[in-house]
């Protein structure tokens, strides 16, 4: 929460006991509860207008899959990581055909390999998109 640990939460605590001194840390405790409070209850009335607004679409929502706490970075990362090299494995054990080498090009240059619906030829340049500068 906020970068603080526990240890930091009750050492804020304690020096908030000495400034405040025992006399008026009650009153402060008691306002601290009532914006809780209003927190809970600001939440409560955003989930209510998000359901009104929603209408039957709101229970089907599986609101389980956009809990952050089932996410594990790691295993997100490995599957990231995995799935490109899965691909060009299955690519290369495939192997390639004579089939996708097409005939050399007008202007002289030499045979490219189709790698696509559109194909790529590493001896042309890429052209210049205006759009994506």
């Amino acid at each position: 929460m906020f970068g603080i640990n526990g240890w930091e939460i009750v050492l804020l605590a304690l020096i908030a006991v000495f400034v405040l001194g025992p006399e008026r840390l009650p009153e402060y405790a008691q306002k601290l509860a009532q914006m809780i409070k209003k927190a809970r209850v600001m939440a409560e009335g955003a989930k209510g207008q998000l359901k009104d607004q929603l209408g039957p679409d709101y229970e089907d929502i599986n609101w389980r899959q956009y809990d952050p706490r089932q996410y594990d970075p790691r295993r997100i990362v490995r599957e990231a990581l995995i799935e490109p090299l899965e691909d060009a494995a299955s690519t290369l054990k495939s192997g390639g055909t004579n089939d996708d080498i097409t005939e050399a090009p007008a202007d002289g240059g030499e045979p490219w390999i189709q790698t696509g619906p559109t194909g790529w030829d590493p001896m042309r340049p890429t052209p210049y998109d205006v759009d994506a500068t």
